[in-house]
C-alpha cells in the first residue's frame, strides 16, 4: 500500500452540513485527493484540504475536451464499518475512458490507495442514515496550459467526495429521442466523459418543456434502436425476461448495469442484451406486455420509468410495486452495500473504522 500524506483541514465544515436533508452534490467533504502528470509519468499523490486551485485560462481540457470522471459511492455498514462498492470495477472503466481520450491510464496504486485513504480521512462524512452514502466522484483533465490543438502533455487527477441522502424521485416521463444524438458507434458514449453530457442538454431541456423529465435516446445513424434513457441505461422487463440494449461503443457499460443483471440471474430472473427497436417497444407498450422499465446508474440505482412517448403518443407502464423485480433488486443491493446480505460477488471493498 503506498503511502499518502494527508494535509488535514485546520476547520472541517461538517457542521454545516444538514444530513437528512441532502441535496445531491452539493456539499463536498473536507478533503480532496491530488496527483499530477508530467513528463510521462504521474507523481506522488497527496491529501489536502477541499477549497479553490488555480488554473490557467489556457488549461487545455477547457479548449478541447479532455477530462473523463467516475462516479462510484462508500457505504456505512451495519458494523460501523464502511463499503467501497466495486471500486476496482469503476478503475477498469475509468482507465478505458482515458484510453478512449488519449489520456494517460491512473495505475492502481494511486486510484485505489489514494480513494481508501481519503475515505479514512472524511470517514465521519459517511452517514449511517437509511439510503445514505458518500458519493466518490474521481476524475481526470488535461491542465497543460496551451492553445495548440494537440494530446495534453500534463494533467491532474483529482477525487472529490460528496454525502449523498436517499434518491428519491417520481417515475420518469420519457420522450423517445428521434432527432438529436447523444454519440454514435465509433464515438464516446462508451466513456465517461465530460462532453457527454454537455451534448445532452439541449434536447433534454426540450423534453423538459414539454412535460417530460428524460430522453430515451436511439442509435445515432438510424434512430431505430433503443441505446440509453438520459444519463442511465434502460431496461425492460418484457413478458418477465429483463431485457436491456447490448453493449456496443456508444452506450456506457453500467457498473449498476453489470450488477442488475448478475442479481437477476441469481433471483432465477432470465436476461436478454440485445438490439431493442423502438417498433418493438411500441408493440409491446400497446399489447401490455412490458411490466416494467426503468434506469440504473450509480445515483439512482434504479429509477422507475411509467411513461414513454413515442411520436407523439404516451403509453402508460405500471408503477412498481414492493414485489417488483426493480424494487427487489434495489434493497438487495442495498442490504449487500451495508452488510445486511451476504456479498457473495466479493463486490466490497471494506474499509475497517
Amino acid at each position: 500500500m503506498t503511502l499518502i500524506p494527508v494535509e488535514r483541514t485546520t476547520a472541517s465544515r461538517i457542521g454545516q452540513v444538514d444530513f437528512n436533508n441532502l441535496d445531491f452534490g452539493l456539499h463536498m467533504s473536507d478533503h480532496i485527493l491530488v496527483a499530477e502528470y508530467s513528463n510521462g509519468q504521474w507523481g506522488a499523490a497527496r491529501i489536502k484540504p477541499y477549497g479553490t486551485m488555480e488554473f490557467y485560462p489556457a488549461m487545455m481540457a477547457l479548449h478541447y475536451g479532455q477530462s473523463v470522471f467516475e462516479g462510484m459511492k462508500a457505504f456505512r455498514m451495519e458494523n460501523g464499518d464502511i463499503s467501497v462498492f466495486r471500486a476496482a470495477t469503476h478503475l477498469e472503466r475509468f482507465n478505458r475512458s482515458l484510453e478512449r481520450m488519449c489520456m494517460p491510464t491512473v495505475p492502481a496504486s494511486l486510484f485505489l490507495d489514494g480513494l481508501f485513504e481519503l475515505i479514512r480521512t472524511d470517514q465521519d462524512w459517511v452517514s449511517g442514515n437509511p439510503g445514505c452514502s458518500l458519493y466518490l466522484r474521481p476524475f481526470c483533465f488535461a491542465s497543460e496550459a496551451r492553445l495548440k490543438i494537440k494530446v495534453a502533455e500534463k494533467y491532474h487527477f483529482i477525487i472529490l467526495t460528496s454525502p449523498a441522502g436517499p434518491y428519491y424521485t417520481k417515475p420518469y416521463r420519457l420522450k423517445v429521442e428521434t432527432e438529436y444524438t447523444r454519440t454514435v458507434e465509433g464515438g464516446t458514449g462508451f466513456a465517461k466523459c465530460a462532453g457527454n453530457y454537455g451534448s445532452s442538454y439541449y434536447p433534454m431541456q426540450l423534453a423538459f418543456q414539454e412535460g417530460y423529465d428524460q430522453v430515451l435516446w436511439t442509435d445515432g445513424k438510424e434512430h431505430k434502436y433503443i441505446d440509453e434513457v438520459g444519463m442511465m441505461n434502460v431496461m425492460f422487463m418484457i413478458d418477465g425476461v429483463l431485457t436491456t440494449p447490448k453493449l456496443n461503443t456508444a452506450i456506457l457499460s453500467g457498473v449498476t448495469r453489470d450488477s442488475v443483471l448478475t442479481l437477476a440471474k441469481d433471483m432465477g430472473v432470465r436476461t436478454e442484451e440485445r438490439r431493442i427497436s423502438v417498433e418493438e417497444i411500441e408493440t409491446n407498450l400497446k399489447q401490455g406486455r412490458i411490466s416494467e422499465a426503468f434506469g440504473t446508474g450509480t445515483a439512482a440505482v434504479v429509477a422507475p420509468i411509467t411513461t414513454i412517448n413515442i411520436s407523439g403518443t404516451d403509453h402508460q407502464i405500471p408503477e412498481p410495486t414492493p414485489s417488483s423485480f426493480q424494487s427487489k433488486v434495489k434493497n438487495l443491493l442495498s442490504d449487500m452495500r451495508t452488510g445486511r446480505a451476504a456479498d457473495i460477488h466479493g463486490w466490497n471493498h471494506i474499509i475497517q473504522i
